[in-house]
């Protein structure tokens, strides 16, 4: 593998600039293509769980839609949003009663995990999901082989 300290120039300033530029957008690239390599293997990875399992009584449509469902998830849990059933409403434009029937069978399989924290307001209580920590443990797993 390339070493970047094996090309660092010791006494020519100019140089020396000229490294610390490539480096940087070396560095930036491969951080924008581990990004995108782990969305494409969790992208990978959902589809597999939800298609190649269906539950019973669950038509294609509908696992179709968690498909969806997990995509726009991930972007969220990606930007730090919580992902809570008014959240999820704002951001798809769905339906709470739609968003809750993609969202239950997602729970039932497990790649979603459910806890009920205060609301926006401070009472009464409300549903956050997250995505379950085995989905990003087994996404590493095979990222390691």
């Amino acid at each position: 593998m390339w070493r970047y300290q094996t090309i660092r120039p010791t006494t020519n300033q100019a140089s020396l600039i000229i490294y610390t530029y490539l480096y940087d957008a070396v560095k930036k690239m491969t951080s924008t293509l581990t990004t995108q390599w782990h969305s494409l293997s969790f992208a990978a990875f959902i589809l597999h769980e939800i298609m190649d399992n269906p539950q019973e009584d669950e038509t294609p449509q509908s696992r179709l839609k968690q498909v969806g469902m997990m995509s726009v998830l991930y972007i969220m849990n990606q930007a730090h949003q919580a992902l809570t059933i008014s959240n999820i409403v704002e951001i798809t434009k769905l339906t709470r009663m739609g968003v809750t029937e993609t969202i239950e069978p997602l729970v039932k399989r497990g790649i979603l995990t459910e806890t009920f924290v205060k609301n926006s307001m401070g009472r009464g209580k409300a549903r956050q999901f997250e995505i379950a920590p085995e989905i990003f443990e087994k996404l590493r797993s095979f990222q390691a082989r």
